[in-house]
């Protein structure tokens, strides 16, 4: 099994939980969680131990995010569809992915974690810099990765299902 895919079930992503996943609002209310929790972190020297409390705030969003909205009513959405791209991206192993789509998801994920190790560094010794280009690294490659994704789904969906959103069996099965 793909790390990508023991991370979605990690959060709770399985089945119909994708559909709820993928309304913008899901989307756009996760972008910010990596800043919210570095401020969170950050925080530490100020609050001390009570810091904390907003580091749980925002771990606890992040497993919320995904299944606090309803799902969409179109996904004519770049959000949506980079969403539903993911999970053909983790049913890459079962369902055939399109040539162009097999190399720039693995490349944006490496970029991601490439910022990382500078956003930890950068907490531990408290350098704002550090942290700053960390986590601009990591959201480029991961806002790229969606993107990517979103291009991935225009490509493997059925045609007209960008108005109702679509079953996910049928996301990514074999067209006829």
């Amino acid at each position: 099994m793909a790390l990508d895919t023991r991370i979605a079930r990690a959060f709770g992503l399985e089945g119909d939980a994708w559909q709820r996943h993928a309304n913008p609002w899901s989307v756009y209310t996760r972008i910010p969680i990596p800043p919210l929790l570095v401020a969170a972190i950050w925080s530490r020297s100020r609050i001390g131990w009570r810091s904390l409390v907003p580091v749980g705030a925002v771990c606890a969003w992040a497993v919320v995010n995904p299944r606090a909205f309803p799902p969409p009513r179109s996904l004519d959405h770049w959000a949506s569809r980079g969403v539903l791209g993911e999970t053909c991206w983790a049913r890459r192993h079962e369902v055939p992915v399109p040539a162009r789509h097999r190399v720039a998801p693995n490349v944006l994920g490496a970029v991601s974690a490439l910022g990382v190790p500078f956003i930890v560094r950068g907490l531990v010794v408290r350098d704002g810099w550090m942290v700053l280009f960390g986590l601009a690294v990591q959201m480029a490659g991961k806002v790229w990765f969606i993107d990517r994704m979103a291009l991935l789904y225009d490509d493997v969906a059925p045609a007209g299902s960008a108005t109702v959103a679509v079953p996910l069996h049928t996301v990514g099965a074999p067209q006829r």
